[in-house]
């Protein structure tokens, strides 16, 4: 049996593997896939063998909450909600800190930067009062960012520790050894006032989650969002369609049309459902579901699909394929998947706390149990327990990730090109496959003309009656044709009687001839000789070219040939991708002498043509399971597979769908921005590496000396007070390599050799 789930408390990479963990362990779960980003588990399982409620008793053992998965419709409405509260939660909770933490700062380190304290702050007799106001404003901020506490304490209760345990064992742990303070203070006099009045370390608990907070925010505002690329998918199909019963015509909600059902689509209307043409001949633009660059000639028999734009033609089409069983349902429902099944990349920094911070808690427990059975006083074992705990405090280990994400991210905004999520940034760099679409991917995604043959007449005269003839219709290759004679100042001529005969050609009069334009067809049913003109023809289609014949009564008088031609940076940036370690594939619906010309071009060898959406996300799945996969593309047929990659590229011209289903939107649309984005990723995780080392370093290197290990030895040890400052410094060093990044640039030559 399967069932799908929501999952509710997950934060971070670590959170849906630990569900995975412990609902996949259950006893007859056969298989079970938690995407953090939804928030949905699906899961496979024998309910002889276990139930819903073992499932459920298991995720809420390990500190997460579980319920049946809501409706799409509800699940967008509740996002709405969700996503407004935690907004506005987080502004809120960043602003409390914010204003608290600017007065312990001014209390506790104002004297650094020559601020005088008020005088009833003054002085070893009123220390006791300065703790206490101090501790007094901590309680806000750790009251305002409790759900640290709440969820990093519960996850290290049930064995699966994250960031957010670490913060909290981080922030907490001053405020303790400040409490402690304070009573020595308060019990021993001036004496132990003086003594302890240094040791107070609470802005460091305040400036941490201040800190975490606001990074909470910055990366709210990157995050994925699947279901409202679902939703722009379901607008894709017309709400009505014109059914036609015993000859009349009758207006109806799509959800009505059965199997079998007639309907009406009249020229700029959209297909409401899957089927097949009875009655009638036009040509369909598929690109939205095919990939097909040029409209496609349909006539009786042939298939047409929901959402696909009917250009010229009034057609009749028998309904075969209704509601969820339509090409573009599919589309929804396999992004919908394709999304849940995207396994997601730990970030280092959980995987190292998985270890970290029970390590951690360990030696600090070991470090107080160790000390007392030596004979030392309290006093000095729990500061040595509590320097131990301060040192391992996480902000630089925390820091390393989302400030060079942070900085990374407005880097690569820099260039035109916008990162969803730390994940894609993380992703993109270590990529093996990079898998294109052709049209409006490589290539510029609409026709353009590319060969002009004239006969007997000179190329001004052929193009001037091309243009006469093909301004006065909608057709994409006429609109080719009117926009290379008016980039060469080419004035029309007055056509008159100007007839379009649907998937066939034009015709006019100019200056009192009959021209006609269209395909080869079309001449020969008109008695124009073009015998010897057939072999152009031949010609263009082997290369993937549209031919548009020209003639003058019964006379050819040229001919022009149409392409989507290649983008001018497509072969560099197809070149530069296969010298940092890529495997390029092309990935398109449209025919395969067209792809194969466009593949040569660019220098792809692995072509893959006249694919439909659910191929296309077959293919990256399959690449996918042998090496991280990239899919770039721009058009609603590409959804499906840019959900299923590890990150998914579309441009910003790119449809609402693809742009919704992708990671990375390169906003020029020059194909080459990939190969900057790679570059880039490859420079913020090796900054990222290098911080978590540097960061981890300090940590295995302070913890022995905060633990004690070497007072017997040379009397030296670690007070809480500096480890703070230590943990300060780190922070500022990692920090400080994040900033590197705003100096990077793209260099060609490093990039390309430097394979990986």
């Amino acid at each position: 049996m399967r069932g799908k789930y929501d999952i509710s408390g997950m934060s971070c990479a670590a959170c849906s593997a630990r569900v995975e963990k412990v609902v996949g362990s259950l006893d007859g779960v056969k298989d079970v896939n938690v995407n953090l980003i939804s928030g949905v588990m699906n899961v496979e399982y024998d309910e002889q063998k276990v139930s819903e409620s073992d499932m459920k008793k298991a995720v809420e053992a390990s500190g997460y909450g579980m319920s049946r998965a809501k409706t799409f419709a509800e699940k967008k409405e509740q996002k709405k909600i969700n996503d407004a509260k935690e907004r506005k939660s987080l502004v809120i909770r960043f602003a409390v800190s914010l204003i608290f933490l600017l007065p312990i700062m001014y209390l506790s380190m104002g004297h650094m930067a020559g601020l005088e304290l008020p005088a009833f702050f003054r002085g070893t007799q009123n220390a006791p009062k300065l703790a206490i106001c101090e501790l007094l404003l901590t309680v806000p901020v750790l009251a305002v960012n409790r759900i640290y506490y709440i969820s990093g304490f519960k996850k290290l209760f049930s064995g699966g520790p994250n960031m957010d345990t670490l913060i909290a064992i981080g922030t907490v742990s001053p405020v303790i050894y400040g409490i402690f303070a304070i009573v020595m203070m308060l019990a021993g006099g001036e004496a132990q006032a003086e003594k302890y009045m240094h040791e107070l370390y609470f802005e460091t608990s305040a400036m941490i989650l201040t800190i975490v907070t606001l990074g909470k925010m910055l990366e709210g505002r990157s995050k994925k969002n699947t279901l409202e690329a679902l939703d722009k998918l379901t607008d894709l199909t017309p709400k009505t369609a014109t059914v036609i019963e015993n000859g009349a015509e009758k207006t109806v909600n799509v959800e009505e049309i059965k199997v079998g059902d007639v309907f009406l689509v009249r020229p700029g209307e959209n297909v409401a459902c899957d089927g097949e043409i009875i009655d009638g001949t036009t040509n369909i633009n598929e690109a939205e579901i095919t990939g097909e660059s040029m409209p496609v000639e349909k006539d009786a028999g042939d298939t047409v699909y929901a959402g696909s734009k009917n250009i010229d033609g009034a057609v009749k089409v028998r309904a075969s394929f209704v509601g969820e069983d339509t090409a573009v349902a599919k589309i929804i429902m396999l992004v919908e998947n394709a999304s849940g099944s995207k396994a997601p990349i730990a970030r280092l920094a959980d995987k190292v706390s998985a270890y970290f911070v029970p390590a951690v808690i360990a030696v600090s427990v070991v470090s107080f149990a160790v000390w007392m059975l030596c004979g030392a006083d309290f006093e000095f074992a729990f500061s040595r327990a509590v320097s131990v705990l301060v040192i391992s405090c996480p902000c630089a280990l925390g820091l390393a990730t989302p400030v060079a994400i942070t900085v990374g991210t407005g880097k690569a905004a820099e260039h035109g090109i916008l990162i969803k999520s730390a994940q894609s940034l993380e992703v993109l760099g270590k990529i093996k496959n990079i898998l294109f679409d052709k049209t409006g991917t490589l290539t510029n995604g609409k026709p353009s003309v590319t060969d002009e043959i004239p006969f007997d007449i000179t190329a001004e005269e052929l193009e001037r009656i091309a243009f006469s003839l093909e301004k006065q219709s909608e057709h994409p290759i006429s609109g080719a044709i009117c926009e290379k004679a008016r980039e060469k100042g080419i004035m029309p001529l007055e056509a008159k009687k100007f007839t379009a005969l649907s998937g066939f050609g034009v015709r006019a009069e100019i200056e009192n001839e009959e021209y006609i334009a269209g395909n080869l067809k079309f001449m020969e049913q008109r008695n124009v000789d073009v015998a010897a003109k057939a072999p152009f023809a031949e010609k263009f289609a082997s290369e993937g070219k549209t031919p548009v014949f020209f003639a003058k009564g019964e006379k050819c008088i040229g001919i022009i040939a149409v392409a989507d031609t290649e983008k001018e940076d497509s072969e560099r940036a197809v070149k530069e991708l296969s010298g940092m370690g890529m495997n390029t594939v092309m990935l398109t619906g449209d025919n395969e002498i067209t792809a194969k010309n466009i593949a040569k071009k660019l220098g792809i060898s692995t072509v893959m043509a006249s694919l439909l959406p659910a191929d296309k996300e077959k293919v990256v799945s399959e690449f996918a399971s042998n090496g991280l996969t990239a899919m770039a593309g721009d058009g609603i047929n590409d959804s499906a597979a840019l959900a299923r990659a590890d990150v998914g590229i579309t441009f910003a011209s790119g449809t609402d769908i693809a742009v919704d289903s992708s990671d990375v939107i390169i906003m020029s649309g020059k194909p080459h921005d990939i190969v900057k984005a790679v570059s880039l990723s490859r420079a913020v995780i090796r900054n990222i590496k290098s911080s978590l080392f540097w960061a981890l370093f300090y940590n295995v290197a302070g913890i022995p000396i905060a633990a004690g290990a070497l007072y017997s030895l040379t009397g030296l040890t670690l007070s809480p007070m500096i480890g703070a400052a230590a943990m300060s410094m780190s922070s500022v060093c990692v920090v400080l390599n994040a900033l590197r990044l705003k100096k990077w640039k793209y260099k060609e030559n490093k990039e390309t050799e430097n394979k990986k």
